[in-house]
C-alpha cells in the first residue's frame, strides 16, 4: 500500500502541475459560466408572435377573444373538435403554433388546454392566459350574474389554462430538470474520458520507454497500476473541486449582481391581475415583470445541489475506477500504439452509447430500459443523474443506493480482471493484441 500511495503522489504532482492541468481548471468552469450567462440573458425570449387556433365547437366564445387587436398574438377560430393528432400532423394546421381547446364546460370547472408545437416565453403563457380568462370572465358575466365586471373580478377564480407540447401531450418527455442531471452525467463521462485517456498514454509511454522495467524492480504491478489510477483520479478530483467553487462564486456573482430582479416576488404583482383590457400599457408592464427566464428558476430555484453534488462526487469517483481499470488494462495489454488505437475505439463508442441512455432516460425516465439502465455499470452514472434531477418517486429512493452500489462492486471486479492483465501485459512488447492473448493472461496467475 505504501508503494502505491508513492506511486500515487508521483501520479499527482505530475498531472497538477502540468500547463494543460491549470488551462483546465481555468477555461472549463468559465465556457460553462459563459454558456450559463447565454441562457440567462437570452434563453427566455420564445418566439415573439404566436397565431392560436381556438376550437371551440359550441360557439361559446363568439369568434371574438380581445376587443383591441394584440400584435403578438393572432387568433383563429374553428368551430369543431380537432383531434390533437390531426393538429399535430395535419397540412391545414401547420401555420398554427398552438391549439386553445375551448368548450361550455369551462365554465364551470375552470379547465383548459394549450397544445404549442415550440415552447412560449413566460410572458407569452401568461398574455395567453390572461386574454381567455378575461373573454370567460366577460361571457360569465353577461350571461350568469347581474355584476359589473370590476366587481365580478373581486370574487372570480382563476383559469386552470395547462401547456403542453403537441409532440407529447402526456407530458412523459422530461422538464428542465432533465437536462440538469443529462448535463451532471455528461460532465462525469467527460472527465473520466479525459482522465481515462491520461492513465491510457501513461502507462503507453512507460512501456515504450521500457520505464516500467525499472518501476517493476522496486513495485508490483498491481501496486504500479493502483497508485497509477489513484494518483490521476486525486488529480481529477482536485480539479473537480476547482470547477464546483469557480462555477459556484459565478452563480453567486450572476444572481446578486447581473440578474437580481428575475425572480424576486416583488415584480410579480398578481394582485393586479384584475385590470382593464382596456389600459394596454399597463398590462404590457404586468406581462414584462412575469417574463422571468425559466433557466434561471431552474437553476435557483428547482436543482436541489445538495443532493446532487454529493452522488455526483460519488458516481465519478466509482465510475472513474469503472473506465479506468478498462484504460490502464489496454495501455498494459497493447503491443504498438495502433493496438491500442484499435481498443479505444470501442469504448469510446460505449462512452456514447452511455451517454444516449441519459438522453433516453431524460424523455423515458418511467420505462422499463430506464430502470434496468440504471443499474448497468456502463451506463449508470448519467442515468442516475436524470433521474436524480428529475426526483425519484416517494418510496424509490433506495434505487440510488442499489444503483451506486451495484457499480463500485463492478468497478472491483473490472479492477480485479485489468490487474491481471496489467500483470501479464505490461513486460509483453512487439506482439499483435488478439482476443487469445487476453484469454491467456486472464488465465494465467
Amino acid at each position: 500500500m505504501k508503494n502505491s500511495l508513492l506511486i500515487a503522489v508521483r501520479e499527482w504532482k505530475a498531472r497538477v502541475g502540468s500547463r494543460s492541468f491549470l488551462l483546465m481548471s481555468v477555461i472549463g468552469p468559465s465556457l460553462i459560466l459563459t454558456l450559463i450567462y447565454i441562457l440567462f440573458a437570452f434563453g427566455g425570449e420564445g418566439k415573439q408572435k404566436w397565431k392560436v387556433l381556438v376550437t371551440d365547437k359550441a360557439g361559446l366564445l363568439e369568434h371574438k377573444i380581445i376587443t383591441d387587436d394584440d400584435k403578438a398574438i393572432n387568433y383563429y377560430f374553428a368551430d369543431d373538435y380537432i383531434e390533437i393528432e390531426d393538429f399535430r400532423d395535419g397540412k391545414r394546421y401547420q401555420e398554427f403554433d398552438a391549439m386553445v381547446e375551448v368548450n361550455e364546460k369551462v365554465l364551470s370547472n375552470k379547465v383548459g388546454h394549450i397544445f404549442y408545437r415550440e415552447l412560449p416565453s413566460t410572458r407569452m403563457q401568461t398574455r395567453v392566459q390572461y386574454q381567455i380568462e378575461r373573454r370567460i370572465e366577460e361571457i360569465m358575466v353577461g350571461e350568469f350574474t347581474d355584476f359589473s365586471i370590476n366587481d365580478y373580478l373581486k370574487i372570480k377564480q382563476a383559469l386552470n389554462l395547462s401547456f403542453h407540447n403537441v409532440y407529447d401531450p402526456r407530458d412523459e418527455a422530461s422538464d428542465l430538470s432533465g437536462w440538469v442531471g443529462f448535463f451532471y452525467g455528461t460532465l462525469i463521462f467527460s472527465f473520466i474520458f479525459l482522465f481515462g485517456m491520461t492513465i491510457l498514454r501513461s502507462v503507453t509511454y512507460e512501456k515504450s520507454n521500457r520505464i516500467v522495467e525499472v518501476l517493476l524492480a522496486s513495485v508490483s504491478p498491481r501496486q504500479l497500476m493502483s497508485g497509477k489510477i489513484m494518483g490521476i483520479g486525486f488529480a481529477a478530483i482536485i480539479q473537480f473541486v476547482v470547477w464546483i467553487v469557480v462555477i459556484g462564486f459565478g452563480l453567486f456573482f450572476m444572481r446578486e449582481l447581473l440578474f437580481p430582479d428575475m425572480l424576486d416576488p416583488a415584480n410579480m404583482n398578481f394582485d393586479q391581475f384584475a385590470i382593464e383590457a382596456s389600459q394596454k400599457s399597463y398590462a404590457d408592464k404586468y406581462y414584462a415583470n412575469l417574463e422571468y427566464n425559466q433557466f434561471v428558476e431552474l437553476v435557483y430555484e428547482r436543482v436541489n445541489f445538495g443532493v446532487i453534488l454529493p452522488f455526483f462526487v460519488l458516481f465519478f469517483i466509482a465510475g472513474y475506477l469503472f473506465y479506468g481499470a478498462l484504460f490502464a488494462a489496454i495501455g498494459a495489454t497493447m503491443g504498438t500504439e495502433s493496438d491500442g488505437q484499435q481498443f479505444v475505439i470501442p469504448l469510446v463508442l460505449l462512452l456514447f452509447l452511455s451517454l444516449y441512455a441519459g438522453y433516453f432516460a431524460m424523455n423515458h425516465p418511467e420505462s422499463n430500459l430506464t430502470s434496468i439502465l440504471q443499474y448497468v455499470p456502463f451506463t449508470s452514472p448519467v442515468v442516475v443523474m436524470v433521474k436524480l434531477a428529475q426526483g425519484y418517486e416517494p418510496g424509490h429512493g433506495y434505487e440510488v443506493y442499489l444503483a451506486l452500489l451495484t457499480l463500485l462492486l463492478s468497478a472491483f471486479f473490472v479492477l480485479g480482471i485489468a490487474s491481471r492483465l496489467y500483470k501479464n501485459g505490461i513486460l509483453q512488447f512487439g506482439h499483435r493484441l488478439r482476443l487469445r492473448h487476453i484469454l491467456k493472461w486472464l488465465r494465467s496467475t
